[in-house]
């Protein structure tokens, strides 16, 4: 199409032409005494015309003769800057490929051709510089090679550099922490961390790092917060979020160590984690055995830590079938030691569970227990004895066993209490 316009333009300049010089007879006289000159007026115009032409060809030559200095210097500094270009690229290839010997020797050249480029000649110089430098420290990391890694992250680190080019900046800080928690120093790594403009250290791969460095450190609740919070930006799958989660609040709970520190934590979990029968179960087991400790160390009846059990465990009754035998044996066992604190409605309950699943050996050891507890002798003894054919677990067996044998000699049945006796005495 512009070539269109282009044909259309001439051959309109050419019809003017004809039209003005065509038919035109003007003259134009020069004099210079004593001589006169008659000329054509078409012609004075040609050749003011190509005067015009000679005059803006010696020019643009001029200008092109003096401007050679100029381009000679440009054309080398572009030969130099694509040598910088090609070598930090092809160090990047290297690294990516696992050759870091030919990495670092890339790197090195492109450093080498920057030290002779002042700053600023080139648009994107100083970043150039930082990325060669941190792929020097990259490659140095991969060898093992400390001292030369930790020089050359200083120099990518330099003021000047990160002023020019922040995003690269900010990337070898990621690096530097990421090599940090490789060499195992939580301190070194949460200093470098502590560096990154408040905008980055938001980013999900800085809370990747937060999240290595706080359990590298021992901080599960800084760690637990920061999980959270990448569970929340989706940085995991569903199952990995829940998982990660569930074991850093699994070791919180195994850290904590007076009852108010539990209760503390617990309450600060939010209600899908605490719905989780793992955590439930961890806390209940830790609270008896706090609670034990603590009337070990005062004297003191351990209520306060029962009555915290049952009230944390008490989500897990409605989905109690969805448990697997592991976690229902867990669930017995921590309500076990509370049993004697039980009411009346909270046995008539665990009576009614115990009919809904009557086969469960765990429920009808439970129950048996618990009736054992208020003294209701008969159906102790039979729940027992039904739970004697259906538990498979040794220890819950053993106990099963023995509290036969101990409604026996309630019951003065001295040949039954020995034989119950030796049963529990025969289980490994």
């Amino acid at each position: 199409m512009r070539s269109v316009f282009w044909l259309l333009g001439l051959a309109a300049l050419a019809v003017a032409l004809a039209l003005l010089v065509g038919h035109n007879e003007a003259t134009l006289t020069l004099f210079w005494p004593p001589y006169r000159f008659d000329v054509s007026f078409n012609f004075v115009v040609f050749c003011l015309i190509a005067a015009f032409v000679l005059l803006h060809v010696a020019l643009r030559a001029f200008s092109l003769l003096r401007d050679l200095p100029a381009q000679a210097q440009r054309w080398r500094s572009q030969q130099v800057e694509r040598v910088v270009v090609s070598a930090v690229l092809d160090a990047l290839s290297h690294q990516l490929a696992g050759r870091f010997v030919r990495a670092q020797a890339s790197a090195q050249q492109a450093v080498d051709q920057l030290r002779g480029v002042p700053a600023g000649q080139w648009p994107r110089r100083d970043q150039l510089q930082l990325l060669a430098h941190l792929l020097l420290a990259e490659s140095a990391q991969s060898l093992q090679n400390r001292e030369r890694r930790d020089d050359n992250l200083q120099a990518a680190l330099s003021p000047r550099l990160a002023k020019s080019a922040p995003e690269a900046h900010e990337g070898a800080l990621l690096r530097a922490v990421r090599w940090a928690i490789e060499d195992r120093d939580a301190d070194g790594a949460r200093a470098r961390l502590a560096e990154l403009p408040q905008g980055a250290g938001r980013r999900i791969q800085a809370l990747r790092l937060k999240l290595r460095i706080a359990r590298l450190g021992g901080a599960t609740a800084e760690a637990l917060e920061t999980a959270r919070l990448l569970a929340k930006h989706r940085a995991f799958s569903p199952e990995a979020s829940r998982s990660i989660v569930r074991g850093l609040a699994l070791d919180a709970l195994r850290e904590a160590h007076d009852l108010a520190q539990l209760d503390a934590f617990w309450n600060g979990l939010d209600a899908t984690e605490r719905a989780m029968p793992e955590l439930a179960l961890a806390a209940a087991r830790r609270a008896n055995q706090l609670g034990v400790q603590r009337a070990d160390a005062s004297g003191q009846d351990p209520r306060e830590a029962t009555a915290r059990v049952r009230a944390w465990l008490e989500p897990l009754w409605p989905g109690f079938e969805a448990l697997d035998a592991a976690q229902q044996r867990l669930l017995v066992l921590a309500l076990e030691p509370g049993l004697a604190e039980l009411d009346a409605s909270g046995l008539a309950r665990l009576e009614q569970l115990q009919r809904q699943w009557p086969q469960n050996g765990f429920l009808q050891y439970l129950a048996g227990q618990a009736c054992m507890q208020r003294q209701l002798w008969g159906k102790a003894a039979q729940l027992l004895g039904l739970a004697s054919h259906s538990l498979s677990d040794p220890a819950l067996q053993r106990r099963t066993w023995r509290a036969l044998a101990q409604l026996a000699e309630e019951r003065g049945d001295e040949v039954a209490a020995q034989a119950a006796w030796k049963r529990a005495a025969l289980l490994d």
